[in-house]
């Protein structure tokens, strides 16, 4: 499966959404990427921004998990979605 641009986007709006309402996760988010809340609230339309908002979830397997189950979205889902975002084409060495 692929995503479309708009729907990673959709996709990673909602990654944000459930990370804001993770009260101990949102400060590491806050304190990784350099962003602020009104970053926050600023840069959610902007297609890089959330693409680091993925970046950021899948750090951790944990995170994931738990982001997905909330979603009832299949675990490959962010990974998916990031690839469709800029900057996350996957990297081919040879």
């Amino acid at each position: 499966m692929q995503y479309s641009a708009d729907a990673a986007e959709t996709l990673a709006l909602k990654a944000l959404t459930w990370l804001l309402g993770q009260d101990e996760l949102l400060p590491v988010f806050l304190g990784a990427s350099g962003a602020s809340e009104q970053d926050l609230r600023t840069r959610a339309g902007d297609a890089e921004f959330l693409g680091s908002v993925l970046d950021f979830l899948m750090m951790d397997d944990v995170w994931v998990v738990q982001f997905c189950e909330a979603e009832s979205l299949p675990f490959e889902h962010p990974m998916l979605a990031r690839a469709a975002l800029p900057g996350g084409a996957q990297m081919h060495w040879t």
